[in-house]
């Protein structure tokens, strides 16, 4: 904010230009907003998606691409440009993502989506747009609309990847399964998440604490008490 108040003041001829004292300050990254769907909204967000089929309000592509992020914890860039040729029955083989290639668990729900979904001859993409052979290229547009029926107005279509991320966590998957599975490029980014599993930590204890207790019981019911005299 400093500085874009000093290179203001030299677009006015307030300053002499060049003289911004604060170009050479060393500019901390902010911590991204994550906000994440609950139980609920996730639920109002299937409503509205279903509705939006059934009333052809939206693209079929348009909703099949924001069911398929929210299966698959993908970023929105590998939704949009997925091919068929990447499409397996279980993964989707992306040769070139943000952090290189990589392979994505493709569950039973998404797989369906795909199968389900018109292909145009000669498009290699899954998701298409309105020009000829080129895949759709904003999803903003209908993700507002739908957001707004959802009464979600303040979550990006990103928030449906910390969504994801954060019911794997609160499932107990682990921190590092997660990693391969989000395409993180290390786990610190991961480990964000971690404070949702405080929850799947406890139960985890709590099975390993009853597990141990059946043992420590069923072996003082088979060894018989000694008597020493």
């Amino acid at each position: 904010m400093l500085s874009k108040l000093f290179n203001l003041a030299e677009d006015w001829g307030l300053r002499q230009a060049g003289s911004n004292p604060a170009r050479r300050i060393k500019k901390f990254r902010e911590e991204e907003k994550k906000r994440y769907l609950s139980d609920a909204e996730q639920m109002r967000l299937g409503e509205v998606l279903a509705e939006a089929l059934e009333e052809g309000t939206e693209s079929v592509y348009a909703v099949s691409a924001i069911l398929l992020l929210i299966f698959t914890g993908c970023r929105l860039s590998e939704i949009l440009t997925l091919r068929w040729d990447y499409v397996t029955s279980h993964h989707l083989e992306l040769p070139d993502s943000k952090t290189g290639r990589r392979r994505i668990p493709l569950p039973r729900e998404a797989y369906d989506i795909l199968m389900e979904l018109p292909r145009e001859a000669g498009n290699p993409y899954v998701i298409l747009g309105d020009v000829d052979g080129a895949p759709l290229v904003n999803l903003q547009k209908p993700w507002r609309r739908i957001r707004s029926k959802a009464g979600l107005e303040d979550v990006r279509i990103h928030d449906l990847r910390h969504t994801y991320a954060s019911v794997a966590m609160k499932d107990g998957i682990d921190p590092f399964t997660l990693k391969e599975i989000m395409g993180h490029k290390n786990l610190t980014t991961t480990l964000r998440y971690a404070h949702l599993a405080d929850d799947a930590v406890q139960r985890a204890a709590g099975s390993v604490a009853a597990r141990l207790a059946r043992a420590v019981r069923q072996d003082k019911r088979r060894t018989p008490l000694r008597v020493v005299g």
